[in-house]
């Protein structure tokens, strides 16, 4: 293994470290509003460092593009996702409501 492996496994590896906390954050945290931020914060840099590890061993730059929109397509699904529930949780009309 060279040293662009290495690399690439310690981005891969950051970023599931990144997934694992902003499962703990879901598990953890009291309300909707802290979850989701948790959630949608941690996912987006676990995603952005999963993407970078795997730009690395990108065998064209068509492939590296491609990495790239889906993450840019991920951040902004998981930004309106979370705004939509956070929107929906504040006004007390959904699941969590007493």
């Amino acid at each position: 293994m060279g040293p662009l492996d290495w690399m690439a496994a310690v981005l891969i590896g950051v970023g599931l470290l990144f997934f694992v906390a902003g499962t703990l954050g879901l598990i953890r945290l009291p309300d909707p509003v802290s979850r989701l931020h948790a959630l949608t914060k941690a996912d987006n840099l676990g995603l952005l460092f999963l993407c970078l590890g795997l730009l690395l061993k990108a065998p064209d730059v068509f492939y590296g593009a491609k990495l790239v929109l889906v993450w840019l397509l991920v951040l902004a699904a998981g930004a309106t996702g979370a705004h939509l529930i956070a929107k929906r949780a504040l006004r007390g009309d959904g699941e969590d409501a007493p």
